[in-house]
């Protein structure tokens, strides 16, 4: 029991140590080649037309702070894994070492692979947004694009659990029995990891996203520690250290936003993490996924509701503006009132994922 807290709760602590160490060296790399966007705001909402109240809220907010903070996440939880790893391999038979080592071909790999690509895809959307923010119409891959590449990301994972791993069911609480999707076990996992990267706009004022994917992540390790999946747990663990290492920095006012280096390969490790914890785990983490990222779902559905009212009711929006923290933002919230309000509803939503995950 005492190694598996060691191995737990000491590689987290290595992560954001490796993350408050590389920030700043990425910080003056961002401000010196001046990474931000060239003209604040957007041009047009996903439903169409135009968002003046957004640009008014943010015109003094996109320019002049850099993006890609989100490497800050994915940087440190690499170094921490593999860097356990690599020091296994050198001196081998080491107890200290062997117990900090949490890469495992049938707990780590996977989630590792879709935070690695999926930060990679984002850092090049960033890169594009970067470069031609100066034209909104150059900015960027469109969102049809990254939810393509999300899907695929998604696929191509969701065929490893089929076929290699031999998952075809989901767990439902205790006396509910297993349910057998089959073959429909693909395009569900597809579904269930577009659902939960959609919720990554959430990404949109200083700290938010960082305080809530750090319980999302946090509930998950949680989850999976009770399983003995231990060395998901652990990997868990390392990405909270991460995201806490980068909202040290993200807190208002932020010196770097996470964007889609950081969101795009949360969002799919989340959704991974969740089916990792499902029959794999003899558990039902996909079935509280949407209590544990509450958040995310209520920003997704916000948005949602604002395109279909604004398509069937000749314009008419339900909310001043979408997704739902900026809508109190324009009521007037400041915006550390919006993001610690969220913090506090994300903490409370993932300690009820995970107690009924523990008790289901």
């Amino acid at each position: 029991m005492l190694i598996d807290v060691v191995k737990v709760f000491i590689p987290p602590v290595i992560s954001f140590v490796v993350g408050i160490l590389f920030a700043p060296v990425l910080t003056n790399y961002l401000y010196k080649h001046e990474m931000w966007k060239k003209k604040s705001g957007k041009s047009a909402g996903i439903g169409g037309g135009g968002t003046p109240i957004f640009n008014e809220l943010h015109k003094l907010k996109d320019t002049g702070t850099p993006r890609m903070g989100g490497i800050v996440i994915w940087f440190s939880v690499i170094v921490t894994v593999l860097g356990a790893w690599v020091l296994e391999q050198i001196f081998p038979g080491s107890v200290t070492l062997s117990k900090l080592d949490l890469l495992s071909r049938n707990q780590t790999w996977i989630p590792l692979f879709t935070l690695a690509l999926g930060a990679v895809v984002g850092l090049i959307d960033d890169l594009m947004e970067i470069k031609g923010s100066g034209d909104y119409k150059a900015g960027g891959l469109s969102l049809g694009k990254r939810l393509l590449i999300v899907a695929l990301i998604a696929l191509a994972t969701a065929v490893w659990f089929y076929v290699k791993l031999g998952v075809h069911t989901v767990g439902l609480p205790t006396g509910w029995g297993i349910f057998d999707a089959g073959p429909l076990f693909i395009p569900f996992f597809v579904l269930v990891t577009l659902a939960i990267y959609s919720g990554g706009v959430i990404d949109g004022l200083d700290g938010l996203s960082g305080g809530i994917f750090a319980s999302m992540f946090a509930a998950y390790g949680g989850i999976a520690f009770y399983q003995q999946q231990i060395n998901l747990s652990a990997f868990c663990f390392v990405i909270v250290g991460g995201i806490l290492a980068f909202l040290w920095y993200n807190i208002p006012p932020a010196r770097f936003y996470m964007t889609e280096t950081g969101s795009m390969g949360l969002t799919i490790t989340l959704a991974v993490v969740a089916f990792m914890t499902d029959t794999l785990g003899h558990g039902y983490g996909v079935i509280i996924l949407p209590i544990i990222a509450f958040p995310l779902v209520i920003t997704s559905l916000s948005v949602i509701v604002q395109v279909l009212s604004k398509k069937f009711r000749q314009g008419k929006k339900v909310l001043l503006v979408a997704p739902l923290h900026h809508h109190f933002e324009a009521l007037g919230w400041p915006a550390y009132k919006v993001t610690m309000r969220y913090w506090i509803l994300g903490v409370m939503s993932a300690l009820l994922g995970m107690v009924l995950a523990l008790i289901g």
